[in-house]
């Protein structure tokens, strides 16, 4: 039997959304690809090293958000972009592929390209939501484009760029009917007690978003223990690094030897737990509520930016909606407050009133079946079978 050379496979994520994203669709390449090897490296993080992958930075590095941390951390991420280069160009991989931060893939992936390597990026930019004018720097910079959700289709085929729709990977990830009293169990093991209605809060997974949200949503975790004392809350942590910060907002906002302390509990990991075992979900508009959706929950959706990057984007958006369970459906489903809107009174009072209306609840669960429905059509296998096809 002759035995093929390792497929090689430069792979660039940003942030945890990412890492969780492209360790699926890895799996699915392995999967795809036996008995040749894959030989994965450039940027990711925990999920991707789980999948044998050599990460030569971790995808925190690129954890920056908005125009003012962007330009702050724009000499350090050009170095990098430089070295992976040098670094590609001196050994081609068969494929690189970028998936999600734009801002930093898409530079990325034109000097490749020009390099002679070809690309494919997963995960569209927003161009739905806004820069609608970055369609003109996609199109220099990808071989391929594949798409997570099956509107952006009719974009792209406007546009002459190459683009298949694949499936959202966390689709087929998070069960269609999750098992709360399972989750519950399993959050036990990180001290989370199992006795009240439990709350998942999740702030972010970027240090600027804990630093713009966090005291906002612990504040307003305080109010609805407050409100309703049976409640518990869970906050899971991104990283090592975000639970540091997390635990020092926690000492700030909640007394240490108050009643109202032992009802919220900070973890490490375990967001997807948290989410399956929660009754209602206060979260950060991005990945993470599109995932609350998929497990079916009740939520309130918040952003907080610095005032500056909030102004810019503001101005240059398409859509009335900045969550993409709202995005998806077209219309309003849950509640979205916005930079001042989003007070600690506010987002209790609005979940609260989300949880209080049972026949909404159930409404907004069939609704959230049937978009889990459409994401869910066996991505990292689409996406394998795409890449297999894209080789030279």
């Amino acid at each position: 039997m002759i035995e093929l050379p390792p497929y090689r496979l430069g792979l660039v994520v940003g942030e945890t959304s990412g890492d969780l994203l492209a360790a699926e669709v890895l799996k699915g390449l392995q999967a795809r690809f036996r008995p040749q090897t894959i030989e994965a490296a450039g940027i990711g993080g925990p999920r991707l090293a789980d999948a044998q992958f050599d990460a030569w930075w971790p995808a925190q590095i690129l954890a920056v958000n908005g125009y003012v941390e962007a330009l702050r951390a724009y000499p350090r991420l050009a170095r990098i972009r430089q070295q992976l280069v040098q670094r590609w160009r001196a050994r081609p991989p068969d494929l690189f592929l970028g998936v999600d931060a734009p801002d930093f893939n898409l530079g990325l992936e034109i000097q490749l390209r020009r390099a002679g390597v070809r690309t494919a990026h997963f995960v569209s930019p927003s161009i739905w939501a806004w820069r609608r004018e970055r369609i003109s720097t996609i199109r220099k910079a990808v071989d391929h484009m594949l798409l997570v959700f099956p509107f952006e289709q009719a974009i792209y085929r406007e546009a002459g760029i190459p683009a298949t729709y694949v499936g959202h990977p966390l689709a087929d990830v998070i069960p269609r009917y999750p098992d709360r009293a399972a989750a519950r169990a399993r959050l036990l093991r990180h001290a989370v007690p199992s006795d009240g209605d439990l709350i998942a809060i999740l702030p972010g997974s970027r240090v600027s978003e804990i630093r713009h949200i966090g005291p906002v949503f612990l504040s307003a975790a305080r109010r609805l223990i407050r409100q309703r004392p049976q409640l518990r809350c869970v906050l899971p942590a991104a990283t090592p690094a975000l639970h540091a910060m997390l635990m020092a907002e926690l000492d700030t906002v909640f007394p240490a030897n108050g009643p109202e302390r032992e009802r919220i509990t900070l973890i490490q990991g375990q967001s997807h737990d948290a989410m399956a075992a929660a009754l209602g979900v206060l979260v950060a508009s991005g990945t993470a509520s599109l995932e609350a959706a998929l497990f079916g929950r009740p939520m309130v959706i918040a952003y907080r930016l610095h005032r500056l990057n909030y102004a810019l984007m503001r101005r240059r958006a398409y859509l009335p909606w900045i969550g993409l369970p709202n995005i998806l459906a077209g219309e309003s489903l849950v509640p979205e407050l916005l930079q001042d809107a989003a007070t600690p009174d506010a987002l209790a009072d609005a979940l609260l009133q989300q949880l209080d209306d049972r026949s909404a609840c159930d409404r907004l669960a069939q609704r959230f079946g049937e978009m889990h429905e459409q994401l869910a059509c066996g991505c990292a296998q689409r996406t394998a079978d795409l890449i297999h096809d894209l080789r030279r």
